[in-house]
């Protein structure tokens, strides 16, 4: 029997104020967190309306006082927590919710839930700690395009990629004695061939001038960034080539400065919209995806003779349609490699 609850405006107010004073214990492991909450009594009969995330408790337990204790044990890549790269530091965010009424009502109390780890001594790549140079110059510029691995410590060891797990692309620009840079994708796109040629077979991955076209079509999003001069475009695996050669051409724009127009910027979608991912309230930016972002000014040919294009390859990466569990690391072809020219 289904047992249906109505509720009314005062009982709401009645729920959301009996739980605003939460009994909740934190406990984060290495790769995962163990949350306990502990409610009244008069929230027992809501014990499926608690979650971590999008997660409902792994265990629920009625106490001999009647109080109810919700636990959560889970992984950090469950629930949809996210994971931010802040300086020697790694991130895991999410936030426990009792939602009383099914989506899309809101939740009436929400309860952010972070764990903080410290990247190990000597396990901190040096492309993950550039520079900061503040002098003005104009030496060579050095660019880099790699596969990271899962853990975004460090270069992949294999290219061999199931569908549907993610591919996280890193992009980075040595800024030397430059002033301090921005590093965008301004278009990049997947094909067979690691050199494109007029009649070559290609799938749009970044276009319109830096928006993530994929991120409408599955999950992949842009990472916060780590610093201006480096890029993450956390790639979910498709279809396009499965069991051949794949490459990702990619073309990378820099220039010295800290604006952003429709032509110069870095938009994915998320929650269902475009969000700007260098600063979520200009996202107005990106309300171009959908259209063409490409105003014919002669502000916009100024601002483009200012930056700098550089033409990037990487591959080749092998995606297969077979869960990464049945891989066999020993046949796993070296990693990806980055061929790169000038433009």
């Amino acid at each position: 029997m289904v047992t249906h609850f109505c509720l009314g405006v005062v009982a709401l107010a009645v729920l959301a104020t009996a739980v605003a004073d939460p009994d909740i214990n934190v406990v984060c492991a290495k790769d995962s967190v163990r949350v306990t909450w502990r409610v009244a009594p008069q929230f027992v009969p809501y014990a499926a309306r608690f979650f971590l995330g999008n997660c409902m408790p792994s265990a629920w337990k009625v106490l001999p006082n009647g109080e109810g204790e919700a636990r959560f044990n889970y992984k950090f890549y469950d629930c949809k927590f996210t994971k931010q790269l802040k300086g020697k530091h790694v991130i895991y965010q999410n936030q426990l919710s009792f939602r009383p009424q099914a989506k899309p009502k809101p939740a009436i109390f929400t309860y952010p839930i972070q764990c903080v780890h410290k990247r190990p001594e000597g396990k901190v790549p040096q492309f993950l700690n550039p520079g900061s140079a503040i002098s003005e110059g104009h030496s060579k510029l050095v660019f880099h395009m790699e596969l990271l691995n899962d853990q975004l410590t460090g270069v992949s060891k294999t290219n061999v990629i199931p569908l549907g797990s993610f591919m996280p692309i890193w992009a980075a620009v040595e800024q030397k004695s430059h002033q301090p840079l921005v590093l965008l994708m301004d278009e990049c796109v997947a094909a067979s061939t690691p050199e494109l040629q007029p009649d070559s077979q290609v799938y749009p991955i970044i276009g319109n001038h830096g928006c993530l076209l994929e991120s409408k079509r599955g999950s992949s999003l842009f990472l916060p960034r780590y610093h201006s001069s480096a890029i993450i475009l956390y790639l979910q695996s498709f279809k396009f080539g499965i069991g051949g050669e794949v490459y990702i051409h990619c073309n990378l724009i820099v220039w010295d400065g800290d604006y952003l127009d429709q032509r110069k910027k870095a938009c994915h979608v998320k929650d269902g919209r475009w969000e700007l991912l260098d600063d979520t309230a200009r996202s107005f930016l990106c309300n171009c995806c959908d259209a063409s972002c490409d105003p014919r000014t002669k502000r916009a040919a100024v601002k483009e003779s200012n930056s700098r294009h550089y033409n990037s390859v990487l591959g080749p990466i092998i995606i297969v349609d077979q869960p990464a569990s049945t891989l066999n690391a020993e046949t796993a072809a070296a990693g990806p490699r980055e061929r790169a020219n000038r433009s």
